[in-house]
């Protein structure tokens, strides 16, 4: 530190990481060990304009009989410690100038807060972690990094406990340890639990010694299942498929057995082997496989479609409910009240019934009218019986799905994207790979699920125009981008134009985008509420 008669802190915190408590606890510590002390905020808004800066200077001179002046915010430049409740978080503080190396110690937490943009992102929209880890190495006078917001669940506390101890324990400010956790029992509130995260994170921070702890990533590892039937499945991944897409295929196999069953699964492996008996002559020396694994990893998302089974599947897991209560922070033998606001339309009532009804469903007018006016807009809370029942019910017709309309569409759609990645490799390798990553687009239910199949179906048109032609894997790669960037489709509208296929810019639909029509599994639209 530059000055070491005055330290600056700056910590940074979203709404419910105790960003304001930790201040308190900083507050407490320093007074009672007879610093002069001064903490402020900046509030932002949760993620849309950032997190709020809780700012702390703490001041100790010779006795003048006059009082310092300290400052009310952080200066670029001029902070001795920053502490990040949130991974980006602390790349943010980095773009602000805060973190510089001759002076400041970055202390972060490890773990993710997805932001907004990243989770509305049509495609991967996450951030790259290392990016931030390569930053904060170079722009840090030391860097403490681990994962304390598992070390503040794991004990029962929040992520401010587990704050104050990396702080504790990177010994960076002139106090004991025994300091520290007299402050948090002064403070009286959940202090044996905020003991506890305070302790294993002052531990883990002591064994940091300033660097990011990394999880060891070895190659794919093909598990040992206690079920025969699955160890078979696992069993047939090793023998006969390419070692490059054995940990896609494990992925994939866990993914269908929960969407529906063992059997599932075996269709799974079948579809692939036949790509990847056929990448094995087109390869060449290369022997990279690609579209196998561009193959195994997207068959497997198209195979477990979101349909109404699936959604009232995901709703009434137990996990879910879980997830809720720790959300909103719930007492044990509190009651949490879940509401689902569902809108059921008429081609997915009719995509769950058996494939004759279904059609006649669609076909006929005046019962498509009925299902509509009966079904309509419907409020269901799955914390009451009548409301999880009629939800699990549905949730567990996962075996008779075979029978649905859907089912049959998705299988007659699979089987004709396979067909296509098939014929395209025997003439364009890196375009039948292009082809097979296009399934991306696909993604949701109802009215999402329509707009990105019309995407899909225009780039799947696109990539027969440009069989034979020169880059024509750069060009589909173009137009899947496109497709990705708005949800409209004038983007990829836009690039058929300028391509100049034979693909017609107008089957791609301009309609705007329904948020509420979103994939279920990340974003889930039940409110919950803390009764």
């Amino acid at each position: 530190m530059s000055d070491p008669q005055r330290i600056s802190i700056a910590v940074l915190a979203i709404g419910g990481q105790g960003g304001g408590v930790l201040a308190d606890w900083l507050v407490d510590l320093a007074e009672h060990e007879g610093w002069i002390v001064q903490t402020t905020s900046v509030p932002g808004v949760a993620q849309r304009t950032g997190a709020t800066i809780y700012y702390t200077e703490l001041f100790r001179g010779e006795e003048t009989g006059r009082a310092p002046v300290l400052a009310l915010m952080p200066a670029p430049g001029d902070v001795d410690i920053v502490v990040a409740a949130e991974l980006m978080e602390a790349g943010r503080a980095i773009q602000r100038g805060l973190v510089t190396p001759e002076r400041t110690t970055l202390i972060s937490s490890s773990h993710r807060a997805y932001a907004i943009l990243e989770k509305s992102a049509m495609a991967n929209g996450m951030a790259d972690p290392e990016t931030v880890h390569a930053a904060a190495r170079v722009a840090s006078r030391r860097y403490v990094c681990f994962d304390m917001a598992s070390i503040a669940e794991d004990n029962g506390s929040v992520i401010s406990a587990s704050l104050f101890g990396a702080l504790a324990g990177a010994a960076v400010l002139p106090f004991g340890r025994e300091a520290f956790e007299a402050a948090i029992r002064r403070g009286g509130v959940g202090v044996e639990s905020s003991l506890r995260a305070f302790g294993a994170a002052c531990d883990q921070s002591q064994r940091s010694a300033g660097r990011v702890r990394r999880e060891d990533r070895q190659g794919a590892e093909i598990p040992v299942a206690r079920n025969p039937a699955v160890n078979a499945l696992l069993a047939e991944i090793r023998e006969a498929f390419p070692a490059p897409a054995h940990g896609f295929l494990v992925e994939g196999v866990r993914k269908l057995i929960d969407y529906m069953d063992i059997g599932y699964a075996h269709d799974y492996l079948r579809r692939v082997r036949s790509v990847a008996m056929l990448d094995a002559r087109c390869d060449g020396q290369r022997r990279e496989f690609r579209v196998t694994c561009e193959t195994a990893r997207y068959l497997a998302l198209r195979m477990a479609y979101e349909d109404t089974i699936r959604v009232a599947d995901l709703k009434t897991r137990a996990a879910r409910f879980d997830r809720f209560r720790r959300e909103v922070h719930a007492f044990p033998g509190q009651i949490v009240y879940v509401t689902e606001f569902l809108h059921p339309r008429v081609q997915e009532i009719a995509d769950t019934l058996p494939a004759g009804l279904g059609r006649w469903l669609l076909d006929t007018p005046w019962a498509s009218r009925a299902v509509d006016r009966l079904a309509g807009k419907r409020l269901v809370r799955t914390a009451r019986l009548r409301g999880f029942m009629a939800l699990w019910l549905i949730g567990r017709l996962g075996r008779y799905r075979r029978r649905t309309l859907r089912y049959a569409a998705e299988m007659r759609d699979i089987g004709a994207w396979l067909s296509r990645i098939e014929h395209t490799m025997l003439e364009d390798y890196d375009l039948a790979c292009e082809v097979a990553e296009c399934a991306r687009v696909l993604k949701g239910y109802g009215e999402t699920g329509e707009r990105s199949r019309r995407s899909f179906d225009a780039l799947m048109r696109a990539a027969d125009a440009l069989v034979g032609r020169p880059g024509s894997a750069a060009r589909l790669r173009a137009l899947h981008r496109a497709a990705l960037q708005d949800e409209g489709g004038c983007a990829l509208k836009a690039g058929l134009v300028e391509l100049g296929s034979s693909v017609a810019p107008a089957s791609v639909d301009p309609a705007s985008a329904d948020p509420a029509s979103a994939d279920p599994a990340s974003a889930d639209p039940a409110s919950a509420a803390g009764a």
